[in-house]
């Protein structure tokens, strides 16, 4: 298994909710430049378009860092125009604008050296019973994503589900429906983005539902996060369910998996560099806890179906 860690640029700055703010706004550069003090970090991961509002600019800037590119996060939810939706919104217009974000974003994405755009389309759902028609919903979705995703096929583009916000319903909730979407649609450079934080808000279990997504060859990449299972807190990687981590570790192991992991962490006690590399550090420290139990001895725990036996092993391993 070859892992790399990637931080979320946007999570470097500003920390605020609606009742404080935890940490100041900081610009591009600066929030690279603190990027690079994160121990452990291989990458970053970069949105589209809030890091980019003079374009050739923010190019130059993340190039001249060094810094390599995980993904190119797509943002089609912020913006005014997207209120109603993005890829699934009542007025062809903007839907047709949503799919031209995919093109630049994947455009971009190359310029910047990395082979994905990861979007997660959180304004496209409802609210209300009898808000929207499912139907036609469901139907400029998969027009919309297959007309973005075909632009390019050196280009892979990662869907990131969630049960809500910015909708009470996404329409994206789960890894369920995230693949039944890729198989519907059918292109080889479609796939998901697993977010450990968002598979425990949809009562998944994680190691379980990536297992599927690996299974269909659509796990491209994933967020470590964590939090109480009731909201996005994004708290730091086994903060609080810590086996769903150690499974989730132990089953991309086994599978030999590939790739970027990225920290979706909010930061509101400590320092941001700080904390990142601590967020990367409890994931490599669970790798290393897998790596000494052994997977040939969870595969016999695993077989030999006795909860007690298993949970003393695992428990065992902290000594």
């Amino acid at each position: 298994m070859n892992i790399q860690h990637s931080v979320m640029i946007g999570m470097m700055g500003k920390v605020a909710d609606k009742f404080h703010e935890y940490h100041p706004g900081k610009d591009l550069l600066e929030r690279l430049r603190d990027a690079k003090k994160v121990k452990g970090a291989d990458g970053i991961e970069v949105v589209y378009p809030s890091e980019f509002s003079n374009l050739n600019e923010s190019v130059r800037i993340i190039k001249d860092s060094g810094l390599p590119l995980s993904a190119l996060n797509l943002n089609v939810k912020s913006q005014k125009h997207w209120e109603k939706g993005s890829f699934t919104n009542p007025d062809p217009a903007i839907r047709a604008q949503a799919v031209e974000s995919m093109h630049i974003a994947m455009d971009l994405a190359a310029e910047l050296g990395a082979d994905m755009v990861s979007c997660c389309p959180l304004i496209d759902g409802h609210n209300f019973n009898f808000e929207v028609n499912y139907l036609d919903q469901w139907a400029w979705l998969e027009e919309g994503i297959k007309k973005g995703a075909s632009y390019r096929q050196d280009i892979k583009v990662s869907l990131e589900y969630k049960l809500n916000e910015s909708r009470n319903a996404n329409i994206l909730a789960d890894m369920g429906r995230s693949l039944y979407l890729c198989e519907r649609i059918g292109l080889p450079n479609l796939g998901v983005t697993m977010d450990v934080g968002h598979a425990i808000m949809a009562r998944e279990t994680p190691a379980e539902v990536m297992c599927i997504a690996s299974l269909s060859n659509r796990l491209y990449y994933v967020h470590f996060n964590d939090n109480d299972r009731y909201w996005d807190w994004d708290m730091l990687p086994g903060s609080v369910n810590l086996w769903d981590m150690l499974e989730t570790l132990y089953y991309l192991e086994k599978l030999n998996w590939n790739g970027w992991f990225s920290y979706d962490i909010v930061v509101r006690d400590g320092d941001i560099v700080d904390t990142m590399a601590s967020a990367i550090a409890n994931v490599k420290i669970g790798q290393k806890l897998i790596k000494k139990i052994g997977i040939e001895k969870i595969d016999d725990l695993i077989e030999n179906k006795s909860s007690g036996d298993t949970f003393q092993t695992l428990m065992e391993a902290f000594l």
